[in-house]
């Protein structure tokens, strides 16, 4: 007959329970870590707009102008500052 040893199998479960405890912790706190490693020196949201194109300035002020927002000189004058730049 064979013949079970019930205290080194009760040391290996306490082994593995440490074991997993562990490795869970360590994996907590890595995941917990890196979340923060990503917000650091943010803080803020960081919003970037882009300034639009001459080309898209034109055309919105050419549709000012069609719409009579504002007059012919205006468009004028805008449309010259624009192409200077």
């Amino acid at each position: 007959m064979e013949t079970f040893n019930f205290e080194g199998r009760k040391q290996m479960k306490q082994n593995l329970r440490r074991m997993f405890v562990l490795i869970s912790t360590c994996g907590i706190l890595g995941g917990a870590l890196s979340g923060c490693a990503w917000s650091v020196g943010g803080g803020k949201d960081r919003v970037t707009t882009s300034q639009p194109t001459r080309g898209q300035e034109l055309i919105d002020l050419q549709r000012a102008r069609d719409k009579g927002a504002i007059t012919p000189e205006e468009y004028e004058n805008q449309r010259k500052l624009i192409l200077s730049r």
